[in-house]
């Protein structure tokens, strides 16, 4: 049996990883701060068809929380075929409107989380000959957009970068750069989204095909859905202050 790691895998992308993961009839390891959210999604993905579901509570925003995973992923008695670091939360106010303590937990979660890992699982998986690692990241990264923003970049070009260092070990590495995601994110963060508009929304089922079908073509960057792939190829284009003008506006706006 296949065996997928899944971070923040009861809401989102997440869940929508672990449900065709559970379809697939993996084996599933999900983690996530709410027990009892956990032990509700794992019930549920056994109907679905996963095999062996083990529920592993733990905040990646400490460092006892992502010793408990890197501790799982490194076991050599349990090997972790598929790691998919999706855990993350954002901010709806600017940088200078919040304590720098909630800036450092979103680095915590969305870096340091990512980065640690992903090192406990490579060594295992590059010894077995097979593996992936799907790191989550955002169209977000390609704009100046504070923390978040800047995070998603690092998650972008790390993925890149680890995915190139293990070519040819039979170790995949992918960056999933999604655009806004009809997901918990948004209210979360406290973020009003009533003036986005409609055709820049997708579903998470949608992203995770795409970033599946990406994983198995051996692209390193995955940005699932025709809009996004326009939007981050004029970014790249456009000269960077009109970037960051545009992304200051938006941030206003939104």
């Amino acid at each position: 049996m296949t065996t997928a790691l899944i971070t923040g895998a009861t809401a989102g992308i997440g869940a929508a990883f672990a449900r065709r993961f559970a379809a697939a009839r993996y084996d599933l390891v999900l983690v996530a701060r709410n027990v009892e959210r956990l032990e509700n999604s794992a019930a549920k993905l056994k109907q679905l068809g996963a095999g062996n579901v083990e529920v592993l509570p733990a905040d990646l925003a400490t460092t006892e929380g992502r010793a408990l995973v890197e501790d799982r992923l490194a076991d050599p008695l349990r090997g972790v075929d598929v790691l998919v670091n999706n855990a993350g939360f954002g901010h709806g106010t600017a940088f200078l409107s919040h304590p720098v303590e909630d800036e450092e937990m979103l680095l915590d979660v969305l870096v340091r989380a990512v980065l640690r890992l992903t090192r406990a699982a490579l060594p295992g998986m590059i010894e077995r000959g097979r593996g992936a690692i799907i790191n989550v990241s955002s169209v977000a990264g390609f704009v100046p957009r504070g923390t978040y923003s800047s995070a998603k970049a690092w998650v972008t070009n790390f993925s890149e970068s680890v995915a190139a260092e293990v070519h040819g070990t039979g170790v995949r590495v992918i960056a999933v750069c999604p655009g806004f995601t009809h997901t918990e994110f948004h209210e979360r963060a406290d973020i009003d989204t009533a003036d986005i508009p409609g055709w820049m929304w997708l579903e998470a089922d949608e992203i995770v095909e795409g970033a599946l079908k990406d994983l198995r073509r051996g692209v390193p960057i995955s940005v699932p859905s025709v809009q996004y792939k326009a939007l981050t190829a004029v970014a790249k284009l456009v000269p960077r202050n009109l970037v960051t003008k545009v992304s200051r506006g938006m941030s206003k706006r939104w």
